[in-house]
């Protein structure tokens, strides 16, 4: 038997560990907590105020602490290796409580990579317990245990069963519906450009309408135009001012939890769920062949953007090598991080800079590949020279009409050359050529082109627009924010559509009586200052109980009030259109836990249920008798397929079109590219590009 048993939570995570220790050391799993409140019952002491959680074993982890327990006899020394954050600085304490083990003893090891000299240099200043950490932890779960075990029975009882209320899940809602509202009391209105394109010999470029006489004019109206088109004269336009410039854009800051999981979504289409599920896999280990198991990135649950010295040596001198000298970016001062940025950590990096992506690609899944990639581009870039822009901007006259034309286009490409910085609506910067143009000059009209647009209404969130609100608002921690996005969906409260989140009916009825009855739940502000006291918790600097204590009283006097004044809530079930082919009762649609759904109004007598299908107009190409309906798979991602399955199994992800190829005959399909969605055949090579 080795000498000593070190704890992590996950098998991988023990398996590259247990490379890199040798033989004295057994490294072993506890396959996340052992203990944790019970699920049956509020598990926290409210009535004396003090809180005292009721901790047992988690069902199914008997037999894990047992083989724990019998491996902790035979060891000299316990090591408690989990996550080197709250959650984990938990688990250790619940083992250490399983296992008896001193926690003021030197037990806990702490690592932010897992590469063979971050291991060894932390088994090196094991220490005991950090029970700060392990009390914000404990707060976060009592205060959530608290809100969802008082409030979520209560919407059972006046709403529907399977409901839960949270702190963090309730202002998300809000702010989707918040959101939802804005859009629906959104008034356009009406504006108008004027583009111009002119040509100064063989040289044709763009310009739009500035102004008059140099000052900048807005056009509101078909009649701002006429009068803008009734002030000048010919064709013929003067170079009034020409500014030369140029323009420098410094690189990005390598990736947070949060900023990765933006990025992962608008690059990759990752959901925030799957991006940390597949860092959580870089970051445990990943089999390198020969090399075998090694931990590709840093501890991905972080809010700081610092790099370690060490890792900008080795990204200094990969860039020499691989881009030039004049590619390497200059040592700045420590850069300005979110207000709410613990710094416990570094930034999400890779452990070793010289494995860049080609170089680790075959042993990678194409998820794993994808995503290692992004984060090791953003970390070189961010170690690089600023970009450099060489920019001009014309002013063109025509008696007191100014048209403006501005041109930039690359002189040194810096970070750039290896990273690009994704945006929500997806536009790219390109270069816009412009001639030479000197002041005194004249250039000819080709066409002017009279535009009519109506502003539009705030976008729907997606997901990373979303985490990224929840942070500049100080709601939420890096840990948080991919479980809170799953929870609201699951519990149906708000829909994915086109990527994009929507509110349920289910979710405006829970978030209107949390509105009335819980106000200071939805308050971003208290919300925000809750997740400052939990840092100050972790900081040693507030007493946990204290916090708990501050929040339940106010917070149970509103729930007593809601208890006797909350009026119960009736989802009536709404007139399908059809009858139930089963029995001939008319057929309802329901309200479920995963959505709407079709029902018999005969229940419990007729027990008939189908799912909502909205038919886009296409005649099935299978069986040319049914309809191809758009429906939705268990993880709501959508799909297309016959309305008479199972009679007919035709499916497809992509949605079809309802005229046949012209080349072949076959089926016509949408494909959604980055360019835009362009129709194309499913058997032959035909086509269409985008509109």
């Amino acid at each position: 038997m080795a000498d000593y048993l070190v704890i992590v939570e996950s098998p991988a995570k023990a398996k590259t560990i247990s490379k890199y220790l040798g033989k004295k050391y057994t490294v072993k799993a506890s396959m996340g907590h052992v203990r944790d409140l019970p699920k049956s019952q509020m598990g926290v002491d409210a009535e004396n105020y003090d809180y005292d959680p009721k901790y047992i074993t988690i069902r199914g982890k008997g037999p894990v602490l047992k083989e724990l327990k019998a491996a902790a006899k035979k060891a000299k020394k316990v090591y408690l290796a989990a996550d080197p954050d709250r959650e984990g600085e938990a688990i250790a304490w619940h083992l250490a409580y399983s296992l008896n083990i001193d926690p003021e003893s030197n037990c806990r090891v702490v690592f932010n990579e897992i590469t063979k000299t971050a291991i060894k240099e932390a088994f090196k200043e094991p220490r005991k317990i950090n029970m700060d950490l392990v009390d914000a932890q404990q707060a976060r779960r009592i205060l959530d245990r608290l809100v969802g075990y008082n409030i979520s029975p209560l919407l059972w009882k006046k709403v529907k069963k399977g409901l839960s209320a949270g702190r963090v899940q309730s202002i998300a809602v809000k702010m989707i519906i918040d959101r939802e509202k804005e859009i629906q009391a959104f008034v356009p209105e009406e504006y108008w450009s004027i583009d111009g394109s002119f040509f100064r010999g063989r040289d044709a470029f763009e310009a739009k309408f500035y102004g008059i006489n140099g000052e900048k004019k807005e056009l509101r109206s078909k009649e701002d135009v006429d009068e803008v088109r009734s002030k000048m004269s010919g064709d013929t336009f003067t170079i009034k001012n020409v500014t030369k410039k140029e323009r420098k854009r410094n690189p990005v800051q390598p990736f947070t939890t949060s900023s990765l999981q933006q990025e992962a979504a608008r690059k990759l289409n990752f959901r925030a769920k799957k991006t940390m599920m597949i860092a959580q896999q870089l970051y445990e280990g990943v089999d390198l062949g020969k090399e075998g198991t090694i931990g590709l990135i840093t501890y991905m649950r972080t809010d700081s953007t610092r790099v370690s010295n060490t890792a900008k040596q080795d990204a200094k001198a990969y860039i020499e090598e691989h881009y030039g000298k004049e590619y390497i970016g200059q040592d700045k001062k420590a850069s300005s991080q979110n207000a709410n940025a613990q710094d416990a950590h570094e930034a999400v990096r890779p452990t070793t800079i010289p494995k860049d992506p080609k170089s680790v690609k075959s042993h990678l899944s194409r998820d794993q590949y994808r995503l290692y990639k992004l984060i090791w581009e953003r970390l070189m870039a961010s170690q690089m020279a600023p970009a450099v822009m060489d920019t001009m901007s014309v002013d063109l006259d025509n008696n007191g009409v100014t048209f403006r034309a501005n041109g930039s286009k690359m002189k040194f490409a810096g970070f750039m050359k290896v990273y690009i910085e994704g945006s929500d609506d997806g536009k790219k910067e390109k270069d816009t050529f412009l001639p030479d143009l000197k002041e005194g000059e004249t250039v000819e009209q080709e066409e002017l082109t009279e535009n009519q647009h109506f502003t539009q209404p705030p976008p729907r969130y997606t997901e990373a627009r979303l985490v990224r609100t929840m942070e500049e608002m100080g709601i939420g921690r890096p840990s948080t924010y991919a479980p809170t996005l799953d929870t609201i969906q699951r519990r149906n409260y708000v829909a994915l559509e086109e990527k994009r989140f929507v509110p349920t009916e289910l979710g405006e009825i829970v978030l209107e009586l949390m509105v009335e009855f819980f106000p200071e739940i939805l308050d971003v502000e208290f919300t925000a200052k809750m997740e400052n006291d939990l840092d100050y918790i972790e900081e040693g600097r507030q007493n946990w109980i204290e916090i708990i204590d501050e929040f339940y009283k106010e917070f149970e006097k509103r729930l007593k009030v809601a208890e006797e004044e909350m009026e119960e809530v009736e989802i009536r079930d709404e007139p399908a259109g059809e009858d139930c082919e089963k029995c001939g009762h008319p057929m309802v649609y329901k309200m479920g836990r995963y959505g709407k759904f079709m029902a018999c109004s005969n229940f419990p007598e007729c027990r008939n249920t189908k799912a909502i299908m909205k038919e886009i107009g296409v005649t099935c190409p299978k069986c040319k008798e049914g309809n191809v309906v758009e429906r939705k798979s268990k993880k709501q991602r959508k799909f297309y397929g016959c309305d008479r399955y199972p009679e007919c199994d035709f499916i497809s992800w992509d949605k079809p079109v309802s005229r046949p190829c012209p080349k072949c005959d076959a089926l016509l399909v949408e494909k959604k590219t980055k360019k835009g969605i362009h129709v194309q055949c499913t058997q032959c090579d035909y086509k269409e590009e985008p509109n």
